[in-house]
């Protein structure tokens, strides 16, 4: 008895569709994933680069805006996002830019921020309504 092995046409492509369904749900959730991710990484940057520039201040007197003098790069550690340091009056705003990866085109969060009064903010979409958003709260 000579019998055929193997699959069909007809069920390769069954599985085929489903592969495909599964992929178009969970590519987004994905993604989306990793943008929280990234905030929440750069939220936690901006946290000790403030912490670090208070301590800065206590030290000399003053505060700095060079983010090597606080032991720091310029980037996040993923390289998601830059970081720089902007001297007001009295004080600084550290704000972090997404350059690249998943978050390069979020139009939710275009840059997340932290003052020297420990303010938290952002901007984009959801970032001037929804500050915990961005900050991965």
């Amino acid at each position: 008895m000579n019998k055929y092995q193997g699959f069909t046409l007809l069920e390769l492509m069954i599985t085929v569709a489903i592969i495909g369904i599964l992929a178009s749900v969970a590519l987004p959730n994905y993604t989306e994933y990793v943008k929280r991710a990234s905030r929440a990484e750069a939220a936690a940057y901006l946290l000790d680069a403030a912490n670090k520039e208070e301590q800065f201040f206590v030290d000399n007197r003053e505060y700095t805006k060079v983010l090597t003098d606080l032991g720091l790069s310029d980037e996040t550690e993923n390289g998601h996002f830059s970081v720089e340091i902007d001297l007001e009056d009295t004080g600084f705003k550290i704000t972090a830019k997404p350059i690249d990866g998943p978050v390069k085109e979020d139009t939710d969060c275009k840059t997340i921020f932290i003052t020297d009064t420990g303010l938290r903010g952002a901007t984009g979409d959801k970032g001037t309504s929804d500050i915990d958003y961005c900050w991965g709260k």
